[in-house]
């Protein structure tokens, strides 16, 4: 019996209005057991095709996603309640990250590198927490140290060389900057949450340049976009 039969025949009895007997149930589900025990390849091709089907939604969320930037462009680059470093530059970079988030601690040190050395890049921190509560109080320390006048930069550097993060490093490292209390809620993180839904970025960290989306820590690749958007502006 080949496995197209035992396919089709499933296929046959879930459309149909009959209802098996449990004793021909069995039976049936014992020989496709058998089959597949016997052909493991057919589990591996099931498996390839649907990991391929998944792979090209996510492509094509991810082509949506992009072809929404333009209109999406003051919430990603100008919303007020985000901390922007440089703001004279003229080139700006957009981060979702999370402070929890390996890729975001490795991909740090290279941001603010970016940072010190081209002045001339604009570079917006959005506070993007994927990794549960302690990513989550972290995300809103952040925005009350904005709102507290501290020091943004000394305070993203701190939490992305905290090792393993919990709410007291955080707590500790956030009074130093000024914060008395860490309010329970802040209306900007479900603003950017939905910001990064509509982006379909899918994780962090991820990098909006113009109108190029760089995903995960590859910082040449953001450094080759904004060369492109300098060159696009010169041209």
């Amino acid at each position: 019996m080949s496995h197209r039969i035992l396919i089709g025949a499933a296929l046959l009895v879930g459309l149909s209005g009959c209802q098996p007997s449990a004793s021909d149930s069995a039976a049936f589900g014992q020989r496709v057991r058998a089959y597949l025990l016997a052909h493991p390849e057919v589990i591996q091709e099931s498996a390839a095709r649907l990991k391929a089907k998944y792979d090209a939604d996510d492509a094509e969320k991810m082509r949506a996603g992009r072809a929404l930037i333009p209109r999406l462009r003051a919430a990603i680059e100008r919303d007020p309640a985000d901390f922007v470093a440089n703001p004279a530059g003229r080139i700006t970079v957009t981060e979702f990250y999370d402070y929890r988030c390996p890729h975001c601690v490795n991909a740090a040190p290279k941001v603010l590198a970016l940072i010190h050395d081209h002045p001339e890049i604009r570079f917006v921190f959005k506070e993007m927490p994927i990794f549960g509560p302690t990513s989550e109080y972290a995300a809103r320390a952040a925005l009350a140290v904005k709102a507290a006048g501290g020091d943004n930069l000394a305070f993203y550097r701190a939490l992305m060389t905290a090792g393993p993060l919990d709410a007291e490093t955080v707590g500790r490292l956030a009074r130093r900057q000024g914060v008395i209390t860490v309010p329970d809620a802040n209306p900007h993180l479900a603003a950017t949450t939905t910001l990064f839904q509509k982006l379909a970025l899918g994780g962090t960290p991820a990098f909006v340049i113009g109108d190029e989306v760089v995903y995960g820590e590859d910082m040449d690749a953001v450094a080759a976009a904004v060369a492109r958007v300098e060159a696009a502006k010169t041209s």
